[in-house]
């Protein structure tokens, strides 16, 4: 085991994974005069908010990132890094060749039924609820969803995309997916309702670099393939990839859903004229089409699209959503049980969690590990 002369371990922390759970807790660390190592499988740190520079285009490598938060406290530690804009995301969502816009608002519901008031748009739900009424305990997520939106919003908006994103029918999927269905009746675009939202000027890579600066990375280095001399580096371990995998399996393989990412370069200035748009028809394989140089309000010759397709989960590729059914959740459990039960592991961040994490959730998760660990 590799330890100084005095016996102490070379580093305080290793912290397996750059994302940002584990860069925001390396920073925190050695502003209270902590030692860390970092370590990353992959060629660049930064995790899944990793921007490629494509024709200067930040080009989110790994789909749409979008930071917004509630937390003013969170917002104002990502600006000490690198200032943000005043992106504010309003994706359009098309179907059969027409747009409309979301989240479900007045200016969708215009669209859909030719109502003008709220009044007008709520009527029109109420009328499409009715007929489903009668659902007390919804079966299934079909049964949930017209339960609370009908079947006019169900078949155009939710219905496709949601068998695209698991991979099966609205019937074998449970309920408890949709809990809840927002509705707007305003003509507001604006997806999200925290007060603090925007993208880094110069892309996330600016964000990562700031967090870790003058603190030692390792990429291309896989923790599993020597876990043992690693460990022996450091006097604990922040470990932010997947729980099961730290613990080789042992309870079985938790299970999510993949993604596949297809980058294309366009000799147009503007492809979309939005950022973000959704294809909701099931036989159209891809979810989302992504054109990055709105998120910072580009305006280059040039444009750079992405066609994000849902699918099966490989292992030698990147988990992104995870399952919570009853199966996964008793086999999650039990390996957060073993953690909690090792005093030098903290196990953080959407693969440790076993959660699908936004950005502030995790910067805020791990600025508060930081404050309890390092106080």
């Amino acid at each position: 085991m590799e330890k100084s002369k005095k016996g102490k371990k070379p580093y305080d922390y290793l912290v397996v994974g750059t994302g940002i759970f584990g860069a925001v807790f390396a920073y925190m660390a050695k502003q209270k005069g902590k030692t860390c190592l970092l370590i990353d499988k992959r060629p660049h740190t930064g995790g899944n908010i990793y921007c490629d520079s494509i024709n200067s285009i930040n080009v989110h490598k790994y789909g749409a990132h979008i930071f917004h938060t509630a937390n003013k406290e969170v917002w104002d530690f990502v600006n000490s890094f690198v200032e943000f804009n005043h992106y504010i995301n309003s994706p359009l969502a098309n179907y059969e060749g027409k747009l409309y816009n979301l989240p479900f608002n007045m200016n969708t519901f215009c669209k859909l039924w030719g109502v003008n008031t709220p009044a007008e748009a709520m009527i029109k739900l109420e009328e499409q609820r009715k007929n489903y009424a009668d659902i007390v305990e919804p079966a299934n997520l079909e049964e949930q969803a017209l339960k609370l939106c009908g079947e006019d919003i169900y078949n155009i908006f939710i219905k496709g995309y949601t068998e695209k994103q698991w991979g099966r029918s609205a019937l074998e999927l449970p309920a408890f997916i949709i809990k809840r269905i927002p509705f707007r009746f305003t003509f507001d675009n604006n997806y999200f309702n925290d007060p603090y939202q925007g993208i880094p000027k110069g892309g996330y890579n600016k964000l990562t670099d700031g967090l870790l600066e003058g603190i030692e990375v390792r990429l291309d280095t896989n923790y599993f393939y020597d876990r043992d001399y690693f460990d022996s580096l450091a006097e604990k371990v922040i470990f932010t990839g997947r729980i099961d995998e730290f613990f080789g399996f042992e309870y079985g393989e938790l299970e999510y859903r993949g993604l596949h990412f297809e980058h294309k370069c366009l000799e147009t200035d503007n492809y979309q004229g939005n950022a973000v748009v959704n294809y909701n028809e099931r036989k159209v394989p891809y979810t989302r089409i992504i054109e990055h140089k709105h998120f910072e309000f580009g305006t280059q010759p040039t444009t750079v699209i992405t066609h994000e397709y849902p699918g099966e989960f490989a292992k030698d590729n990147e988990p992104y959503y995870p399952i919570n059914d009853e199966r996964n959740t008793v086999i999650y459990k039990k390996y957060k049980e073993k953690a909690d039960q090792i005093p030098h592991l903290y196990i953080g961040g959407r693969l440790g969690q076993y959660a699908y994490f936004d950005m502030d959730d995790s910067v805020e998760a791990a600025m508060n590990l930081a404050k309890k660990e390092l106080k």
